[in-house]
């Protein structure tokens, strides 16, 4: 290569980084964030509370007023799903699903009288969840383009490692008064560094765990293409059958609920059943995934008409296995508290690798006195500091919203995705009207002031105090406060340090006298 395998690494990592690091930084931040999913949800639903474990004969007869409830409502649906209670995720969780690909229908119960519940309608975590891997669009064309700025992303960790000859002794030194892109290098650097294996897991485990839909053709021509038949055979799930197109009653669920359970030592996490009404209706119980590395949930599949056992899956195949143990590092299912602890704080710092990586791409091409700037810099700058102070300041708009929009009105849950999405176009047009360092303090400051307000707009709505959390045993509204406030100060201490140090550069600017050149000589 005419400038050297450095320098041609060098201007991969960097356009590569540019070209797809606004979407990055989207995908990393909501994805921190799902390391909580659950926990954020439950913050969203007030309303519930926490409930002791239900005996099996209560999660049977649960199980029975969810299949009355579907039987009622969605007769002639494809498919039916029951989420049975748990202590953390109280009330009984229906849905169904009529044809591939439609939304399906939903309802929240109460697990003993089958009433529904006065429950806000939310999305909760499982907005930020799918927006993770599928950015609000339609699951396929999300996917690909996540799947796409992944492999990118991938190239340009290892074409990062390549660039920074010095990667690991650059990690020790911080040179903040050389120049600002000086500055920027040594922090991207150690965001880089600080939890470099970690990056690389979770982007090429990421890729993993789409991979069938990014490389299909091998499932695809072994098996013809019927995926359901390749996932029951590596032990993934149990066999499918086709509808028989003949009606039949089906078997009351609970005894085959009380079968599941005495047949499992793993909490049964839902029913599903498929085909109901038909002669070849199948119920299929699935339990949470054993502890492990391994993403698999053991299954035991039911006759609908007759409540036999017809199935179960075994041992995962070596492959399968692998692939199980790939989504279980990625998904982190498998991890207690502190490890749970140790990967958010390991994605706030592929966010902070992110951001600082387009920050230092705009710095390090900013025009010396004399030059003109290079075109779409601007832009580029505008886009830097909507994404990294807009989307922060996006996810705490969204639970504002959870807060302050009525709990009666019709679409209640995409009002709340509204919210996210008007909070995050403001915070990106006006950076195209401010100069630059000016809309980095005025996003940096709006993200920190919501922060700040999500827990205090939640004291004033629901009247929760931290000390009645704390006594009532409810660590998780606790903790969630504790995060915003948390996120809120180390936004406000950016925007501070901004601040400070362009008012420095100012007093240096007004006490250096102005360069003359040398004196006349006399005579």
């Amino acid at each position: 290569m005419k400038n050297g395998i450095r320098q041609s690494m060098a201007w991969l990592h960097a356009w590569a980084g540019l070209v797809v690091g606004w979407v990055l930084f989207a995908v990393f931040a909501t994805g921190t964030a799902s390391c909580y999913r659950s926990e954020i949800s439950q913050w969203m639903r007030p309303e519930l509370h926490r409930q002791a474990e239900l005996a099996p004969a209560e999660l049977a007869r649960a199980a029975e007023i969810g299949v009355a409830y579907l039987r009622d409502h969605a007769a002639h649906a494809r498919s039916w799903f029951v989420r049975l209670p748990r202590p953390g995720t109280p009330g009984l969780d229906v849905s169904w699903r009529t044809r591939p690909g439609e939304p399906q229908g939903r309802a929240l119960l109460d697990a003993k009288t089958g009433m529904p519940l006065a429950v806000r309608d939310t999305r909760g975590g499982d907005f930020l969840y799918r927006f993770h891997f599928e950015l609000h669009m339609a699951p396929l064309w999300g996917r690909w383009i996540v799947g796409i700025c992944a492999m990118i992303m991938l190239v340009a960790l290892l074409s990062g490692i390549v660039t920074h000859r010095r990667i690991f002794t650059d990690f020790f030194t911080m040179r903040r008064d050389k120049s600002a892109q000086r500055g920027w290098l040594d922090a991207h650097t150690v965001a880089g560094v600080v939890a470099l294996p970690f990056h690389l897991m979770i982007t090429y485990t990421g890729l993993v765990t789409l991979s069938l839909m990014y490389m299909p053709w091998g499932v695809t021509t072994a098996y013809r293409g019927q995926a359901p038949r390749f996932q029951a055979e590596t032990g993934q799930n149990t066999a499918q059958r086709p509808r028989a197109d003949r009606p039949a009653e089906m078997a009351p669920v609970g005894p085959m609920v009380r079968e599941a359970l005495a047949t499992s030592p793993q909490t049964l996490e839902r029913i599903t059943v498929t085909n109901p009404g038909d002669a070849a209706a199948t119920v299929v119980a699935l339990f949470e995934e054993p502890h492990g590395l391994s993403h698999r949930h053991p299954q035991i599949a039911f006759d609908g008409p007759t409540g036999a056992v017809i199935a179960t899956t075994g041992a995962l195949k070596p492959a399968a296995r692998t692939f199980t143990a790939m989504v279980g590092l990625h998904q982190a299912h498998f991890a207690g508290p502190a490890l749970r602890v140790l990967y958010f704080l390991c994605g706030l710092t592929g966010c902070a690798m992110v951001a600082s990586g387009l920050v230092l791409w705009s710095v390090a091409r900013l025009p010396k006195p004399g030059e003109r700037s290079l075109p779409g810099l601007r832009l580029v700058q505008a886009l830097n500091v909507g994404t990294v102070a807009g989307l922060p300041g996006a996810i705490a708009a969204y639970f504002l919203a959870n807060r302050l929009i009525p709990g009666g009105l019709a679409g209640r849950a995409e009002w709340e995705i509204r919210v996210f999405f008007a909070t995050w176009l403001v915070m990106a047009l006006v950076p195209l009207a401010l100069r630059e360092r000016q809309a980095w303090r005025s996003g940096l400051s709006s993200a920190s002031v919501l922060f700040l307000a999500v827990p205090v707009v939640d004291a004033l709505a629901t009247g929760r105090q931290p000390a009645t959390s704390w006594w009532s045993g409810n660590a998780v509204f606790l903790g969630f406060d504790a995060a915003m406030l948390g996120l809120a100060a180390v936004l406000a201490f950016a925007a501070y340090k901004l601040a400070r140090y362009e008012s420095r550069r100012r007093a240096v600017s007004r006490t250096v006298p102005p360069r003359t050149g040398p004196p006349i000589p006399a005579g």
